[in-house]
């Protein structure tokens, strides 16, 4: 979905036979992937949007390696910088997306066990699984990015919605666990 998101603003048909959106952003855009893990969410963008400047980041330098072999692995064009959110990252982008870790580990819900696979670092915030989430959205209003596209469990889209908006970002739209914001 977030991949299907920045497409959309870039005016491309982001699934067969649908109709591309007007589009939004520049044709060499500026991308940044927060939080990329293994890269995939940069590395389809690098391959889709092969004229836009795709940069992406993440706290773990375990992760980073693991994104820069895929990348290498499937020929994206993709930077990647070792960054606790933006705190080390230059420049200005127009579009920011980030699959951040938002699990609370008090929901009753939770299947801890089928989570286990994954790296604790990589699933679990504090703030009701809101803490990172809401210091980037702080950091990308600092830094005036326009677009800002963020993935939360449902559950938590009234909160992040309001957050945003109290930082100058209004709903765009929501697709799935996606959420869509724009500057202004």
């Amino acid at each position: 979905m977030m991949v299907d998101a920045v497409l959309n603003l870039a005016g491309k048909a982001y699934l067969p036979g649908v109709k591309p959106a007007r589009r939004k952003l520049p044709q060499n855009c500026t991308i940044l992937d927060v939080g990329t893990g293994s890269g995939c969410i940069a590395i389809a963008l690098a391959l889709e949007l092969p004229e836009a400047e795709i940069t992406a980041c993440d706290i773990s330098e375990k992760a980073l390696m693991v994104a820069q072999k895929n990348a290498e692995k499937l020929g994206a064009e993709v930077k990647f910088i070792k960054s606790d959110l933006l705190d080390s990252i230059d420049g200005d982008f127009d579009v920011a997306v980030a699959n951040l870790p938002y699990v609370d580990a008090n929901w009753e819900w939770l299947d801890k066990k089928a989570l286990s696979r994954e790296p604790a670092l990589a699933l679990y915030a504090k703030d009701g699984g809101l803490v990172l989430i809401k210091q980037l959205i702080n950091q990308a209003d600092e830094r005036k990015v326009k677009y800002l596209i963020l993935e939360a469990d449902p559950c938590q889209h009234e909160r992040v919605v309001k957050y945003a908006t109290e930082h100058g970002y209004s709903l765009l739209e929501k697709r799935g666990f996606a959420m869509i914001f724009i500057k202004g």
